[in-house]
């Protein structure tokens, strides 16, 4: 079976399947909507479902991507709106102790007021996607093998994108679906300038801090503006004092009736990842080994980072963005963990693999076309993951300003190639974003803070056992295993000395040298680089190598499990990737935990029943005065005698949906989807209907808030919201 064959054949049962499964499972691909239109019916949509699968109409088309977090046009002069911590990079990079965005806030009062964005911000609207399985995946690329194939694939995708970005302003992708099964091309108009407008002061938009971070009851505002400027021309453009705001085809309109408990909801969105289909031998690693491991590590580093920053004020500024990724991290693992931990999850992934096994046994033909990568898939993962243990530390150890000068050596060896040839990430239209990754980093590093986290995971990484260390980057960096402390400070210490690439000049000034300026330096960094770039060449061929046959195989089990499902009637949505998903459900409450009741809203109640006056519940005492005096305005819900602030509802969602707009029943604006429940966390692995829920921002409190406590009058008025 072909691949564009397979594609239908992957989307055909799902019309079969929709009285099969729960109505709110399922991120699901705009084209597979027609075949649901009738749970999307049911549960409550008002619209046509059809509308809904066409990219460049409404409301699809007002729903972008910020490159891991999602947002919305919400009126014609390009404003979007997002999540608060979507915004928070921008935010950070644009605070000093002097001029404190990230407790004050900001608003801007005018277009000239508005802030740029941090280096490397983007907008990208999407405007086609195309199948493009059977060109990837020709009958010489099947012929391949390992690394053959892996190479061959990324010609075929290099090919694809730089043919769709003729159309200049562009961005496009090929992205993988169903273990690589099938591959989309996706292409975007990239906005390059985008600018900050309003966000609320931290203790608004970040109220309960880590405290509450994936609790339920919530009181955050997890809000903030950016716009989208293009040239005079209308087209994308870098920032400039001329540019004008980017006037969409398509906005949202703010709900022009109140939502209420059982009301349908949807979201639209760029959900990351989810893992659903992984096999049982990749759960068992992931929970049994990967996950407690990166869980102890990164609670080292965020103990690290308060220790070194404290005190400091432009030190916890310059790692404001690196603790709050982290710490969301953390706390999701952490419940990940603990939903995993007793669970029956492996032993159910298990009995499911062994019953598609048998299916596959249970025919000559199936066993012909499926048996050899069933039972090879998991030698492959083993190898895979016995690699992994390897070099997770390492990972974690290597200074900063180290990888920085490893990727400016790689992009000088790379530009000796045709443009073709280079690698992902290393083309000349990745030029400019690297080039501003490089000028963020001056407002995101602090040395004291980088210097003592190497040292510190640098000191676990040598005193592994000597089969499980790289030599090549003991001798480049001169460590040795089972390095005595003092020692090891101390060459840290002049490996730091050694190098002005913490200096920004310096860093853009090496984005332009050549090669062989790398290879005659004496700064500590790149000397380093140019001495491990052998070894990670040699341990990318090798993850090449591995990677191709891991793919043939895992691609080879998706087909039969999507031939296994289509046999019973049963549709198979793939898991979330980075690209364009819709989910739906309704707002609802559940039952919590030891008996209690999560209700479906919070209200204004909550925030200073909350406020500590200190840490994570600090609420600005502009907003308390607001709160006390009781005004509501036609923000208040008659049933809860206040302003909603949360809700729950029964959306499927993961990362990479924080800033995802939440939709009514006519597609009408009614809040942000910002975060998940602890407990449910899990269900990026092992999706549970009774647990999940999404917690979300109501749009009535965003406009209260920007009415009573912040005069954001100019943005109301904007959205038709006065």
């Amino acid at each position: 079976m072909n691949a564009v064959s397979l594609t239908r054949f992957a989307l055909a049962p799902l019309a079969l399947a929709a009285g099969l499964a729960h109505a709110n499972e399922g991120m699901w691909m705009p084209q597979q909507l027609p075949q649901i239109a009738k749970d999307l019916k049911a549960t409550g949509l008002a619209m046509d479902p059809a509308k809904l699968n066409k990219l460049t109409e409404f409301p699809m088309g007002a729903v972008i991507s910020l490159g891991g977090c999602t947002a919305s046009f919400v009126s014609p002069q390009g404003l979007v709106v997002t999540n608060h911590h979507c915004a928070y990079g921008s935010i950070q990079y644009n605070s000093t102790p002097q001029r404190d965005l990230i407790k004050k806030g900001f608003l801007a009062n005018s277009f000239e007021e508005e802030l740029p964005a941090a280096p490397g911000s983007r907008v990208f609207v999407t405007v086609d996607v195309k199948d493009v399985s059977a060109e990837v995946l020709d009958a010489k690329v099947q012929a391949l093998k390992g690394k053959a194939r892996t190479d061959a694939i990324e010609a075929k995708q290099k090919s694809l994108i730089a043919a769709c970005e003729q159309d200049k302003g562009h961005r496009c992708t090929v992205s993988a679906f169903y273990g690589s099964l099938v591959f989309q091309l996706i292409k975007q108009m990239e906005i390059r300038d985008v600018r900050l407008v309003h966000a609320p002061a931290d203790m608004v938009g970040r109220f309960g801090g880590d405290t509450d971070n994936w609790i339920w009851p919530r009181h955050t505002g997890d809000y903030s503006f950016y716009r989208a400027y293009v040239g005079p021309d209308g087209k994308p453009a870098d920032y400039s004092k001329d540019n004008k705001p980017f006037q969409p085809k398509h906005f949202l309109k703010l709900a022009s009736t109140p939502l209420n408990e059982g009301d349908f909801v949807m979201v639209t969105g760029y959900p990351g990842r989810t893992n659903r289909y992984r096999l049982p031998s990749e759960v068992d690693f992931t929970f049994g080994w990967e996950r407690p491991t990166s869980i102890k590590a990164f609670g080292e580093y965020l103990d690290l980072i308060k220790r070194e920053t404290e005190g400091r004020r432009d030190g916890e500024i310059k790692m404001a963005g690196t603790v709050a990724g982290l710490g969301n991290a953390y706390k999701n693992w952490q419940g990940q963990q603990a939903s995993y931990n007793g669970s029956d999850i492996l032993a159910r992934k298990s009995a499911a693999y062994a019953e598609l096994k048998a299916w596959v046994n249970a025919d000559a033909k199936r066993r012909e076309q499926f048996g050899a990568s069933l039972e090879n898939v998991d030698r492959l993962l083993a190898e895979r993951q016995a690699l992994a243990k390897r070099e997770v530390l390492l990972g974690l150890s290597l200074p900063t300003l180290l990888n920085s000068a490893a990727g400016l050596y790689e992009g000088a060896v790379q530009r000796k190639l045709p443009d073709a040839e280079r690698k992902l990430g290393f083309q000349e239209r990745d030029a400019l974003r690297r080039r501003q990754g490089l000028e963020a980093l001056d407002r995101r590093y602090d040395e004291q803070t980088d210097k003592a986290k190497t040292v510190h995971f640098l000191a676990q990484y040598l005193a592994q056992p000597a089969d499980m260390l790289n030599q090549a980057v003991l001798k480049g960096l001169g460590l040795t295993p089972n390095m005595p402390a003092d020692a090891l400070k101390a060459r840290v210490d002049a490996l730091y000395a050694g190098s002005k690439l913490a200096d920004k000049a310096e860093r853009l000034a090496w984005f332009e040298r050549g090669s062989e300026d790398f290879e005659k330096s004496s700064d500590s960094f790149i000397a380093a680089a140019v001495a491990l770039h052998a070894d990670s060449e040699a341990r990318e061929n090798r993850a090449k190598e591995l990677g191709g046959h891991i793919q043939q195989a895992y691609a080879d089990v998706m087909k039969a499990l999507i031939a296994f499902k289509g046999s019973k009637g049963q549709a198979v949505y793939p898991d979330a990737n980075g690209t364009l998903r819709v989910s739906f459900g309704k707002v609802a409450g559940r039952d919590g935990a030891d008996g209690t009741t999560w209700t479906a809203f919070t209200t204004l109640r909550g925030i200073p029943a909350k406020h500590q006056g200190k840490g994570d519940f600090d609420a600005p005492a502009e907003q308390l005065a607001a709160i006390k005096a009781g005004e509501f305005g036609k923000y208040g819900m008659k049933s809860l005698n206040s302003v909603p602030v949360n809700f729950l509802a029964t959306l499927d969602t993961t990362g990479g949906n924080s800033g995802s707009p939440v939709l009514n029943k006519n597609a009408e604006l009614v809040g942000l989807l910002f975060d998940g429940t602890l407990d449910a966390v899990i269900s990026d692995w092992d999706f549970n209907e009774k647990t999940t829920r999404s917690i979300c921002l109501d749009a009535r409190y965003m406009q209260w808030q920007m009415k009573y406590v912040d005069r954001a009058d100019r943005l109301l008025k904007e959205m038709n919201a006065m």
